[in-house]
């Protein structure tokens, strides 16, 4: 009765004393008046278990950049809008780039000359003219030259901003008009293909945790419980939370998006206590029930449950273990009721 308001227990045996005064108008117990019900039973048994503790996460794209300017200038063009769909390589934004295509066209034009030097340079040298210093020399500066033109080639093409990978944009910080230099974003995208969850794990129980497991992982959005795959284990905790980060890939599933808050179930050891199945559990306002099957009557058990475990609950107090309770047809039932168990 431990955890029952006195309200409800008063409730509960006014209507057992109510069911009780009907069957005795007749001149029988109120149990031998109803008639026997069919009902099915289950042994209630001990079962172990691992415990859980259920730890706060964040579920994050696992593939996430922060775009930047590889070079200084104005942008020019912006492409893209947040929440916009993008492909690998596909053009972002154009930074003004007069500066660096003067410089790159400067560049042709000195590998062009050193192109042009060398190649007299081996004719003369092949007619011993050109000594072999002179002729290293051509060729060094040939190679100078091409060097200048590619570094020009590589800076003119960081003006031209391209996605690193396929995925949505999730935000723009610049604009046209804007200047652009390295080290400040313009723009941060994801891949909402690849998603895991990022959890804050007490330091009493990362040590229960190793690379691979697979533990319990349910998002508050969705109605479905599925598997997480641990994938990193932060090596130092968070000095001001003494949690590490755990992070556990997730599968691709409907509705499932980053920023959403989930829940992982971290095993803290295992624990035994008495199960039955969920459906023998009665639900009456505050208090929970069950019918137990003895000497051909169904009798009435004021339980008090514990965890759920898939189709089975825990109950705490109010039951002995080997006991029948009552599965099926004890929706109607009253105590005391003849029970006819079927197998």
């Amino acid at each position: 009765m431990k955890g029952l308001t006195w309200t409800a227990v008063g409730l509960l045996l006014a209507v057992l004393l109510a069911s009780a005064g009907c069957g005795r108008k007749n001149g029988r117990a109120g149990g031998e008046s109803l008639p026997a019900v069919a009902v099915r039973t289950q042994v209630a048994e001990m079962k172990s278990r691992v415990a859980t503790e259920a730890d706060a996460g964040t579920v994050r794209a696992r593939l996430r950049a922060v775009i930047e300017a590889k070079v200084s200038g104005k942008i020019e063009q912006m492409l893209v809008a947040p929440g916009q769909q993008v492909t690998r390589g596909e053009l972002l934004a154009t930074i003004d780039a007069r500066e660096i295509q003067a410089q790159y066209e400067r560049t042709l034009a000195v590998r062009q000359q050193a192109e042009s030097d060398l190649k007299r340079a081996t004719d003369l040298f092949r007619q011993h003219v050109f000594s072999q210093s002179e002729f290293d020399n051509a060729q060094s500066k040939c190679r100078v030259a091409d060097a200048a033109a590619v570094e020009a080639k590589t800076l003119l093409d960081y003006t031209q901003v391209t996605a690193p990978f396929a995925g949505v944009i999730t935000r723009k910080d610049a604009d046209v008009g804007d200047l652009a230099v390295p080290g400040k974003p313009l723009l941060e995208m994801e891949d909402p293909r690849l998603l895991r969850l990022e959890a804050d794990v007490p330091e009493a129980l990362v040590d229960k945790i190793k690379l691979g497991d697979k533990l319990p992982v349910r998002i508050g959005a969705l109605e479905t419980n599925f598997t997480g795959i641990v994938s990193e284990i932060a090596p130092s905790a968070d000095p001001n939370s003494r949690t590490f980060v755990v992070k556990l890939d997730l599968p691709s599933l409907p509705g499932l998006r980053a920023g959403q808050f989930g829940r992982v179930a971290v095993p803290t050891g295992k624990v035994s206590a008495l199960r039955v199945p969920a459906s023998a559990v009665l639900q009456r306002g505050q208090m929970e029930l069950v019918f137990v099957a003895a000497d051909g009557r169904a009798h009435l058990r004021i339980v008090k449950t514990g965890a759920r475990v898939g189709h089975e609950v825990e109950v705490v107090s109010g039951l002995d273990s080997g006991e029948a309770v009552v599965i099926s047809g004890a929706d109607n039932l009253l105590d005391g009721q003849p029970v006819h168990v079927q197998p």
